[in-house]
């Protein structure tokens, strides 16, 4: 009779799986909210990234007939929001910001008129109101506002 009440040792009960399966979710929520930060930094360095590549673009194509109208200008662009699609042969397509949402996006400024000119820059998630902008004087990375017309600054 002493076998009967004998207990049974192999396994795991269900709550003993259900309790596990719940630490085990509370411990990936907090990993994953500590990560917020991160992914905005690699977002942050990736338009830093692509803002630089684009300006070095455009300086490429500043002499080539093939970008612009003649020679010594910019690529003809119209403003908006990822408005370029390609720089000539040097940058096709054109990257766009890595979240692609509004107010993040590529911003263009029109250079009808200034095609000895161009700016494009972008918003940084990480630092607050900071923007990114390129143009035929170099790359800037504290800028206030979104620069809204041409020259950039």
């Amino acid at each position: 009779m002493q076998h009967i009440f004998k207990r049974r040792t192999k396994g795991f009960t269900l709550i003993e799986l259900l309790v596990v399966i719940a630490v085990i979710g509370m411990l990936a929520s907090i990993v994953l909210v500590s990560l917020g930060p991160a992914r905005e930094k690699a977002r942050d360095a990736r338009r830093k990234s692509d803002i630089r590549q684009i300006s070095l673009a455009m300086e490429l194509c500043y002499d080539d007939s093939a970008c612009g109208t003649a020679r010594e200008q910019y690529l003809a662009m119209s403003a908006g929001a990822n408005a370029v699609s390609a720089i000539g042969t040097y940058m096709d397509p054109v990257p766009s910001d890595p979240s692609d949402s509004s107010p993040n996006q590529y911003i263009w400024v029109s250079n009808a008129g200034n095609l000895d000119k161009f700016c494009v820059s972008a918003k940084l998630e990480n630092e607050a109101n900071t923007w990114i902008a390129a143009s035929e004087k170099g790359t800037r990375f504290d800028l206030t506002a979104v620069p809204a017309a041409i020259p950039c600054w």
